[in-house]
């Protein structure tokens, strides 16, 4: 047999396992390949995933009895009480500051691996079916012990946890234990040296202690065995066993479980369990994990659809104000036409014939008390809708950014542990997207917009009007447009000769003048209401867009990882079922 057994391992589990147990093997291998596959899509830590491997090569290893506890509870004492021989050094400081594998041989050697665990081999009959693994105290100066004992628990198919009859469950051993709960092994309590205690009723109380808190941690009860292993190795050591000393040890009883718990079906019974115990806890730890980032996720999802609503709000408030801003364009126009109206009243008189026969007078007075100041104050009207959508975009990007602010202060404040990226990815999205929103907002220009928006209104008016912008203003542009349209109006007023403008000629000019003034001025206004219109709804859509492409990347994260995290929950759901599925195979072995 080679040194530490491994070449041979797999063979001899072929070679003891009946076709039943060989098909719940070849399951379990399956369904644990397939946890470590959705582990590292989870960004399951290095650490989880070694311990999910380990316990994948277990299946191929001799059965591993693991003995833990605190370093004065006399573990190496009870291992080598079990043994009947000296193999382990034992005292009353911390002797175990290295992990011990025992396991069978020739003869007694002692060497450290790279890895700092001590081989330790001896021609002792059970160590070539079982290992025995002695870990450092729980309670040991030096806390890499502990850390050392803890990546040691997952990998044991039975685990004997001593504990001192002068100092039982202490608060270190309590904490340990329940690291040894969540990786579902199976575990029997050995209470060490009842020989200092007084009475039977002394130690029955002991006992009852150590078995109802066991019960009470686990959350199932658990085998109690009291033993003096200081009384049973010096019985085993001595020329001839003392039978007598040995059974006042109480070793007997356990070892009679044990050999019971060890024999070939409930060795393989538990071989196959351990693994699954420890595929389960990660199942569950990394269910929990995914599960809290769903929730985290829920939330962003909520900040990303209050910014969509804001963003509808805010075309929708803006349409409405805008329309209701419009009417003071359009009461400009209606007051123009009234000037008109009034105009032609006051000029197509037969007391006016002279004037009307001056035709660049009369274009004149109508540009100068119809016209008049209406441009300029639809310009300032126009102008005034410009400051105010600059103004709303503004408090938009101002509302988006302070939204992403709170999602970074929530975030911190709900960390769900470093698995994998997520936390980083997340994090540096709400930071990168945040600080393109306040970077939009801080570098906002209101001057600057406001004329890009002022030459964007003039370039859309003046396409209406099919007249070149050049260096004109919005005002100037509706004064041509306005001139252009209504020229023909004003030389109708000169046409003719005074003898034409007879009593029943002029009231029929000036009633078509009036009606060619109100069918011109309808045409300036749906040219100048349609092309303001439709600027200032591309305005208004291309804040939005900007506004939504800012964030795009995160809404982009958010979904892409909800839709990865329900696959993994459903994959992790998948594997906990297979695995009870599993478990309650192999509990009828």
């Amino acid at each position: 047999m080679a040194d530490d057994g491994a070449p041979i391992a797999p063979l001899l589990m072929q070679r003891i396992l009946d076709r039943r147990q060989t098909k719940l093997l070849t399951e379990e291998r399956r369904l644990l390949g397939s946890l470590q596959a959705t582990l590292a899509r989870c960004g399951a830590s290095r650490e989880d995933q070694t311990t999910l491997e380990r316990s994948i090569r277990q299946l191929d290893d001799l059965f591993l009895l693991v003995v833990v506890g605190e370093f004065n509870a006399g573990k190496s004492t009870f291992i080598n009480a079990l043994l009947g021989r000296q193999v382990l050094p034992d005292g009353v400081t911390p002797t175990t500051t290295r992990i011990h594998h025992l396991k069978y041989g020739e003869a007694n050697s002692r060497a450290v691996g790279e890895d700092g665990i001590e081989e330790i081999t001896a021609p002792v009959e059970i160590l070539d079916e079982v290992h025995i693994v002695d870990t450092p105290g729980t309670n040991a100066l030096d806390r890499d012990h502990e850390a050392i004992t803890s990546d040691f628990v997952p990998r044991a198919d039975l685990v004997l946890f001593v504990t001192s009859a002068d100092r039982p469950f202490t608060e270190s051993e309590r904490n340990f234990m329940n690291g040894v709960r969540q990786w579902g092994k199976k575990l029997v309590f050995v209470v060490n040296k009842i020989d200092i205690l007084q009475s039977d009723e002394d130690l029955q109380q002991v006992v009852d202690y150590v078995s109802d808190n066991g019960e009470r941690l686990l959350g199932f009860p658990s085998e109690v065995f009291p033993v003096s292993s200081h009384l049973a190795l010096t019985a085993k050591m001595r020329p001839q066993v003392d039978q007598v000393l040995l059974d006042h040890s109480r070793l007997p009883p356990l070892e009679s479980f044990l050999l019971e718990t060890l024999d070939e079906t409930e060795r393989i019974r538990l071989k196959l369990l351990s693994p699954l115990g420890v595929g389960r806890r990660l199942v569950d730890t990394y269910g929990d994990a995914t599960e809290s980032r769903l929730e985290v996720l829920a939330e962003d999802f909520a900040a990303i659809d209050q910014v969509e609503r804001q963003l509808d709000l805010y075309g929708q408030d803006m349409s409405r104000e805008f329309r209701y801003r419009l009417t003071d364009v359009d009461n400009i126009l209606h007051e123009f036409e009234r000037r008109g109206m009034e105009y032609f009243d006051e000029t197509l008189r037969l007391a006016r014939a002279l004037d009307l026969m001056n035709k660049a007078k009369i274009k004149a007075d109508f540009e100068r008390q119809v016209i008049g100041i209406a441009p300029q104050e639809i310009e300032k009207k126009v102008n005034e809708i410009i400051d105010w959508m600059v103004e709303a975009e503004l408090r938009q990007w101002q509302g988006v950014s302070d939204n992403l602010s709170k999602r970074r202060l929530e975030h911190d404040s709900k960390l769900v542990g470093e698995i994998g990226s997520f936390e980083y990815d997340r994090q540096k999205l709400l930071e990168t997207v945040g600080r393109a929103a306040q970077e939009a907002v801080d570098g906002y220009s209101r001057a600057a917009e406001i004329d890009r928006m002022a030459e964007s209104v003039r370039t859309a008016v003046a396409g209406t009007a099919i007249i070149e912008v050049s260096a004109l203003g919005l005002g100037a542009i509706i004064t041509l447009m306005a001139t252009t349209q209504l020229a023909d109006v004003t030389g109708l007023m000169a046409a003719g000769t005074l003898a034409l403008l007879g009593l029943f000629v002029l009231p029929a000019r000036r009633k078509r003048a009036k009606k060619e003034l109100s069918k011109k001025i309808l045409q300036l206004r749906e040219n100048l209401m349609s092309s303001l219109t439709q600027q200032f709804e591309r305005e208004i859509e291309r804040s939005r867009r900007r506004i939504e492409e800012a964030i795009a990347p995160y809404t982009r994260f958010v979904k892409a990882e909800r839709q990865n995290l329900e696959e993994l929950t459903a994959e992790l759901k998948t594997s906990k079922d297979s695995f009870i599925g599993l478990q309650n195979e192999i509990e009828k072995l």
